[in-house]
């Protein structure tokens, strides 16, 4: 039925028991798995009385990401292949987490989103929004959501 399944991950207890569902899946189903991660863009540097505050400079909060990027994508990978999964890792910088997950999908021609959702309510699921939320709303993929 799938044959290509993409899981998104921002390294939380949840997403990482959704990686597992989607690996499970994977198996069965003898599709390919591409595990994603999208890193927010680079913060504007704060100002206050004139004065540039700015913890780290461009390059190294991009490498910063990159490593976090790998270590969440890494373990998802090691899960993949001692289940004998075909894996594959994509991570990208990206001002909308649920634009890059479903552009992502695209591109790597995923026939199936395997996602975690926080299951916020409430005044929080108004404030926060969901990327989960966003995601099922913009797709025309099947999206398995895992709480």
């Amino acid at each position: 039925m799938y044959k290509h399944i993409l899981v998104p991950t921002d390294g939380s207890r949840l997403s990482q028991k959704a990686a597992a569902q989607a690996i499970d899946l994977a198996k069965v189903m003898r599709a390919r798995l591409t595990g994603f991660h999208a890193s927010p863009l680079f913060p504007l540097p704060v100002y206050a009385d004139g004065v540039v505050f700015e913890p780290l400079g461009p390059e190294q909060y991009e490498a910063q990401c990159k490593k976090v990027a790998e270590h969440q994508l890494g373990a998802i990978a090691a899960k993949a292949r001692a289940a004998r999964v075909a894996f594959s890792a994509a991570h990208v910088f990206a001002p909308a987490p649920w634009e890059a997950i479903l552009a992502a999908a695209k591109k790597h021609r995923c026939d199936a989103i395997v996602m975690a959702s926080h299951g916020r309510r409430g005044v929080a699921a108004l404030v926060l929004g969901s990327e989960t939320q966003k995601v099922l709303t913009h797709s025309k993929l099947p999206v398995l959501v895992v709480r």
